[in-house]
């Protein structure tokens, strides 16, 4: 009988050490996937027609950093997928070409991002799209194989375009602007 007891105890703290780590280990990924987002900082003061509810705010933060950090990685580790839950349309066939470009010449683009400045300026009526601009200083370093053959810190501004989708924001567009200030 006492055998039977400490395995059922043995079970009892097996299954609860299981729960635990699953209910643990999900959390504790996205607090370092977190810590791995670039900052974002976004003014939506002066956004037109209308202005955009604070979870919309919190959400479009969010998921431009989370497509930041995808797309340095795509470019980094030349895989595509990485565009695949935060990008479409444009900016996402874009960035697809870029990669595989990279692919058949052997250099590729590495982002070190260090932050964005976002000023929100168009939000439609129906809440089918936000256009943003963004000043993003990055350091951009080019590769050769794994040979490091150039490297610039840089201000860029962008012309964003977000859309929602079911459960996030998408990145439809986003181009360079040469010479703006905002």
């Amino acid at each position: 009988m006492s055998t039977i007891v400490a395995l059922s105890r043995r079970w009892v703290l097996l299954v609860g050490l299981g729960l635990l780590a699953a209910i643990a280990f999900p959390i504790f990924l996205n607090v370092l996937r977190a810590d791995s987002l670039p900052q974002v900082q976004l003014n939506a003061d002066s956004i037109e027609p209308r202005p955009i509810e604070e979870l919309t705010g919190t959400n479009v933060t969010r998921d431009y950093a989370n497509a930041w950090r995808d797309l340095a990685q795509a470019l980094d580790k030349n895989q595509a997928d990485h565009l695949d839950a935060y990008f479409t349309g444009f900016a996402k066939n874009n960035f697809t070409q870029k990669i595989s470009d990279q692919k058949t010449t052997g250099v590729h683009v590495r982002y070190v991002d260090h932050g964005h400045k976002v000023k929100a300026f168009f939000y439609s009526p129906d809440g089918g799209e936000m256009q943003l601009l963004d000043k993003a200083q990055l350091e951009i370093q080019v590769y050769d194989g794994g040979k490091l053959i150039y490297q610039e810190d840089a201000a860029q501004d962008y012309l964003v375009l977000m859309t929602p989708g079911a459960d996030r924001w998408f990145v439809r567009s986003l181009e360079p602007i040469a010479g703006s200030s905002f």
